[in-house]
């Protein structure tokens, strides 16, 4: 029950302050979870967001993230740019960060973060000649190449792609994901 308040009130919130840029999906949205109700989504105000739910901490944990993810970005359009690599998934960085950054990422996937294959998060000073951003200090990207096959399902390029005999041509991750989608579909 408390999952479907969460949903109800994400529905109202999104609803609402998407309406003024997607007018027609906003109310055709709106009336098929409120069928009969007169109101349009577009005469409704919007929603009071309770100050309790405003976490200043998170938010400055995710602007770091964010501010690290521009960084690593950055390297990436540089290597593209340079034709060495055609897609973020082909890369495989190298980010050196401050004990700050590295905490601000603890518990996270930077690969998944960053939407590349796979990236390493090292602690200490960025050697010569790293991409760095002026505005975001304490971050440095040495770029690398993904090594390893491409993953036919997500894309990522590991080492571990073909390795399952369950599922050919997939890395681990989506292995078990096709294994329990064949084995729920029995």
């Amino acid at each position: 029950r408390a999952a479907r308040t969460v949903l109800d009130e994400l529905f109202s919130c999104l609803t609402a302050w998407l309406a003024p840029i997607l007018c027609f999906t906003a109310e055709e949205a709106w009336l098929c979870r409120n069928p009969g109700e007169d109101e349009s989504v577009h005469l409704r105000t919007f929603p009071e967001i309770p100050a309790a739910w405003r976490n200043d901490e998170l938010a400055a944990k995710w602007d770091k993230i964010r501010s690290l993810r521009r960084v690593v970005t950055g390297a990436l359009e540089v290597e593209r740019a340079e034709k060495r690599i055609g897609s973020s998934l082909q890369a495989a960085p190298k980010v050196y960060v401050t004990a700050d950054y590295k905490a601000a990422l603890d518990g996270l996937d930077l690969a998944e973060i960053a939407i590349t294959s796979d990236a390493e998060l090292l602690e200490g000073a960025a050697p010569e000649g790293a991409f760095t951003l002026e505005d975001v200090a304490g971050v440095g990207v040495v770029s690398a190449l993904a090594e390893g096959e491409k993953c036919e399902r997500c894309w990522r390029v590991l080492p571990e792609v073909g390795a399952n005999g369950e599922a050919p041509g997939v890395c681990d991750r989506c292995a078990d994901a096709v294994v329990a989608s064949r084995a729920a579909a029995e």
